[in-house]
């Protein structure tokens, strides 16, 4: 089992991930995800793990709502920062502590729920991602859930249209790198051309859970096709625009023509 790459590490310990969710494209994904959680889980005090959890902008939340959270995270900056931030918001979590997504510290089927909103897409290899995949079905009690996030295949190349990157050959090199294997690799060190992963397709997402031995798997667009759009500002600026939009994406979030345009997509994978 390969140790995760510094550079992956690297790029999480300069302390974005605890900001990035709280404006524009990353609010959306936020609230989204939040939208499809509120779902998808069973009802509190479910157990819930949150693996990958980061500075604990999800598990929070959940915590405030009556969930019994349990948050695991590689990096000791987020590990730290989801302890000073349940402290801040008078929130209390199970138990905050650094974890691997493929070694769980918790016995077989411990938890209602389990959330992989990060590791997948930082397990460059199948074989370590079905290994988690295996983990969250070994901790999931029969009839439980686990929710798990991936990046879009192609989220390089429209991000990359819509923020200006593509007028840089080395840019358009991560691009044709991404379509042609999945494999992001960021030799620039340019931050906002993100840092080592991997890029699903929609249906190698859910053929990793059922390997895994879930049941039945959904793919559910999170910020379906609206993330890059010329005026997305002007519409999640305005409330009332940025309610019905919520509700569209709702809509359309399990078309299968839309999922693979969305940054990010999660798959709802259902414990037999």
């Amino acid at each position: 089992m390969s140790e995760i790459p510094e550079e992956i590490v690297g790029h999480y310990r300069e302390g974005r991930e605890a900001r990035r969710l709280r404006a524009g494209a990353g609010e959306l994904e936020f609230l989204r995800t939040q939208a499809i959680l509120a779902r998808e889980l069973p009802p509190p005090p479910a157990v819930v793990l949150d693996i990958g959890g980061a500075a604990g902008v999800h598990a929070l939340p959940l915590a405030a709502k009556g969930y019994r959270l349990h948050l695991r995270d590689p990096v000791a900056l987020h590990v730290t920062q989801a302890r000073e931030a349940a402290t801040t918001a008078g929130v209390t979590l199970e138990s905050i502590e650094t974890g691997d997504a493929r070694r769980l510290d918790f016995g077989d089927e411990s938890a209602d729920a389990l959330l992989l909103f990060g590791p997948l897409y930082h397990l460059t290899e199948r074989a370590d991602r079905v290994l988690a995949w295996r983990e969250a079905h070994r901790v999931v009690r029969s009839g439980g859930v686990a929710l798990a996030a991936g990046i879009s295949r192609f989220a390089s190349l429209i991000d990359g249209v819509a923020q200006g990157f593509f007028a840089d050959g080395a840019f358009r090199r991560i691009v044709a790198d991404d379509l042609a294997s999945g494999q992001h690799r960021n030799p620039t060190g340019h931050p906002s051309y993100f840092t080592t992963a991997f890029f699903h397709r929609p249906e190698e997402l859910s053929a990793e859970a059922r390997e895994a031995g879930f049941g039945k798997v959904e793919v559910l667009a999170v910020e379906g096709p609206v993330w890059c759009a010329a005026r997305f500002h002007a519409a999640w600026d305005d409330p009332v625009p940025r309610r019905e939009l919520l509700e569209f994406l709702a809509q359309i979030e399990r078309e299968p023509s839309i999922v693979g345009a969305s940054a990010h997509f999660i798959a709802v994978a259902r414990r037999r």
